[in-house]
């Protein structure tokens, strides 16, 4: 770091510099501990019974603990996904069920809304299609802040719930679902995207809104040539806020799908895994009349779903999520004896 020369070298060095770091103060710790543990085994074996009584428990006690180092440095030296500390955008879609599962739609939505209080992070949301019973049809926000994606990546898929809905007259169990993408919103040098693969539309922006926003072409279509893909944007009133926004989503689409080209190359016997993020896979189903959410992935319940679905018990969830994930990269790199 002391021999950069810019701006931008010092922040690429620093930011490596963090990430090594803990690395190697938990590598240090275990050449001490390992260290330790020898000296303590010659003081256990010596004449002074009291010393050797004294160095023996010590090492009894570092004997447990040098596993527990050894462990955490493996996971830290897991292949790290570049994407991991990304800001996010999330995009909740209700799925089958008609009004029912547009309200489920807002449920889940809002479950994230309070994650994201409690840890601190930035939340906006960049459209939104409400339903005419409540809910979303379809709801996309940026959520900002650091290794966001780390811990919101496990939540893409098909949550589906069981309850009985408002509009049931006979009380009885409905199951309808809500689709949940989280895609990483790559920084600028991630993804380059040049203006002639563009086809930017203005136009009236149509349904509910504010003094000019549906009377003015404020409304922004997007067409990535390449890839066909498209993105609108028409709730602000501004066509250049409307732009930037559909610019931010289109770039994050765009990064998403070369990281699912690049997995598929890389590692596709893991598609049925965790970190698969098929979002065409049932992953958690929330069930009301008994008050429990099952995650099928890792056939994890809890009989806690009104904290969960208030967003204080989500982190069980992905804490168990990510637990697990590690689990399975350890044992897969152990087995190709990486």
């Amino acid at each position: 770091m002391e021999t950069a020369t810019n701006a931008e070298e010092i922040v690429r060095l620093s930011k490596e510099h963090a990430e090594l770091r803990p690395v190697v103060e938990s590598g240090r710790e275990l050449t001490a501990a390992r260290q330790q543990f020898k000296e303590l085994e010659e003081l256990a074996n010596s004449d002074d019974d009291e010393m050797a009584e004294m160095a023996a428990e010590e090492r009894d006690g570092l004997k447990e603990r040098i596993p527990q180092i050894e462990q955490d440095l493996k996971i830290m030296l897991l292949p790290k996904d570049k994407a991991d500390k990304s800001s996010v955008i999330l995009e909740v879609r209700a799925g089958t069920g008609g009004d029912e599962a547009a309200i489920f739609a807002g449920d889940l939505f809002r479950m994230y809304q309070r994650h994201a209080q409690v840890h601190g992070w930035k939340m906006e949301v960049l459209s939104a299609s409400e339903s005419d019973m409540g809910g979303f049809k379809e709801v996309q926000a940026s959520i900002s802040g650091d290794n966001i994606f780390a811990r919101m990546k496990f939540e893409s898929g098909v949550h589906r719930v069981q309850r009985v809905p408002e509009t049931e007259t006979q009380g009885r169990v409905h199951t309808s679902a809500a689709t949940v993408a989280v895609l990483p919103e790559p920084e600028a040098v991630d993804i380059e995207i040049a203006d002639n693969d563009l086809r930017v539309d203005v136009f009236r922006a149509s349904g509910p809104g504010g003094q000019s926003v549906n009377t003015t072409d404020s409304a922004v279509r997007i067409t990535h040539l390449p890839t066909g893909l498209i993105v609108i944007q028409q709730d602000e009133k501004s066509q250049h806020k409307n732009r930037a926004k559909a610019m931010q989503v289109l770039r994050a689409r765009l990064y998403e799908a070369e990281r699912a080209r690049a997995d598929a190359v890389r590692a596709a016997d893991r598609r049925g895994q965790i970190g698969s993020g098929d979002r065409s896979e049932r992953i958690r189903t929330y069930n009301f009349p008994q008050s429990r959410v099952t995650d099928h992935r890792i056939n994890l319940t809890l009989y806690k779903l009104d904290k969960v679905i208030e967003g204080e018990s989500l982190d069980e969830l992905i804490d168990a999520l990510i637990t697990q994930d590690q689990t399975d990269r350890l044992a897969a790199m152990e087995g190709d004896g990486s």
